[in-house]
């Protein structure tokens, strides 16, 4: 590894458009999961100007049948989620209205085909929702142990996002993105040489005073989250450098479920399977695999046997079992990484990391997946509480299996 170099991640807001649509999909996959845990659903949404539109496969006890037919009042419930969900995001503007919009749902049954490959059966474990490779990542440079540059970009939009729901920055509308670049030396981050923000704004924040106050409110929050040591007079701060940003959201461009996948995982600090998590309920192991795997890579660090740590899980659809498991501590293991994969397999409680093992240990099958739906799946709390797959409480056992 490089002793000096410049590393940089970007995050979207809950505004962004690609950010309403994962968080419209999700707010589904919780409907349904708090109708039928067992639920199926894959859910996609496209926002454009006052439109939203849903499509996907599903199948679920108080859904929906297998002949497509729709449980009493759901279709109505579906609408409902999907306004509420723009209302809270805080879009009331002429372009992009959460009373206003159109709204088409086009979601119909799951194929047969793929619930036979998926669906457990008396002879055999449930199979994998889809074929592909997961990765999760952990690195000591954050207590979350998330790379710094996409935690820094992270907490400065869910700060701007909180004090513009607050009215403590009423000149911000809700659309945004960051980026952070840091200076890394010795694998540590040692300066932040450039930030940029972009927000959506109210008319005539791009110029004179209400300019000055908007750019001196950015570099404040930006002070409030990145340590002291980081800024410096070779932080160079980009502020709305295309200039004005009135029109935004999926008013100023169409939003698609899955197109923030960097964002939502590790910034471009580790590799991605190339699945997306938003509307997915978790037999999709693009889901529920990739968090599997961030929380084997945390322990992993948290456990004090590497700094640094990349998993790799690959499954095809329809099999139980994953068919590889990778793991690369970049020369930074106290053990093996060969002896860290034959641990790992001695664990019983993993269920041998099978979906069905996976949603098990890490209690996937609730309703818990709109809060992952902006500023990252990893290295969050929710409401206080770690999402599942942030625990360290393998780490015990880890130590035990390499005994």
């Amino acid at each position: 590894m490089r002793s000096a170099y410049l590393f940089t991640s970007e995050s979207v807001s809950e505004g962004h458009p690609d950010k309403v649509a994962d968080q419209i999909s999700d707010a589904i996959v919780d409907l349904f999961l708090s109708k039928d845990p067992e639920a199926r659903v894959a859910c996609e949404t496209m926002t454009t100007t006052n439109r939203v539109v849903l499509a996907g496969e599903i199948r679920g006890k108080g859904i929906m049948d297998e002949a497509g037919n729709w449980a009493e009042g759901v279709r109505e419930e579906i609408e409902r989620t999907v306004r509420e969900t723009v209302k809270r995001i805080g879009y009331e503007q002429e372009g992009f209205h959460w009373d206003r919009l159109d709204f088409a749902n086009h979601l119909h049954p799951q194929s047969a085909h793929i619930a036979q490959g998926v669906d457990a059966g008396a002879e055999k474990d449930e199979g994998a929702g889809d074929q592909g490779i997961m990765f999760g990542f952990a690195c000591d440079e954050t207590p979350d142990l998330m790379p710094a540059t996409l935690d820094y970009s992270h907490k400065i939009l869910e700060r701007m996002a909180a004090d513009r729901h607050s009215g403590a920055a009423p000149f911000l509308e809700p659309d945004a993105k960051s980026q952070v670049t840091l200076r890394f030396e010795n694998g540590k981050p040692a300066k932040a040489t450039a930030i940029v923000v972009s927000t959506q704004h109210k008319p005539g924040y791009d110029q004179g005073e209400k300019q000055a106050e908007l750019h001196a409110y950015v570099k404040q929050v930006v002070a409030d989250v990145l340590p002291a040591s980081l800024l410096g007079n070779e932080t160079v701060y980009h502020i709305n450098p295309t200039g004005s940003f009135e029109i935004g959201g999926p008013d100023g461009d169409a939003g698609i479920t899955g197109r923030k996948i960097i964002v939502d995982t590790y910034g471009g600090a580790a590799p991605h399977g190339g699945g997306a998590f938003s509307g997915k309920d978790p037999t999709k192991v693009d889901r529920s695999a990739a968090y599997i795997s961030r929380y084997l890579a945390k322990n992993i660090v948290a456990a004090g046997l590497a700094t640094r740590c990349t998993i790799q899980l690959a499954y095809a659809i329809g099999v139980s079992k994953p068919l590889s498991l990778y793991v690369d501590t970049h020369g930074t293991g106290t053990v093996g990484d060969d002896a860290i994969e034959a641990a790992i397999g001695r664990i019983d409680k993993l269920g041998n990391l099978t979906p069905r093992g996976i949603r098990t240990h890490l209690g996937l099958n609730k309703p818990i997946y709109q809060r992952t739906a902006a500023y990252g799946h990893f290295g969050r709390h929710a409401e206080g509480d770690y999402f599942p797959w942030e625990k360290t409480d393998l780490v015990d056992d880890l130590k035990a299996a390499l005994a």
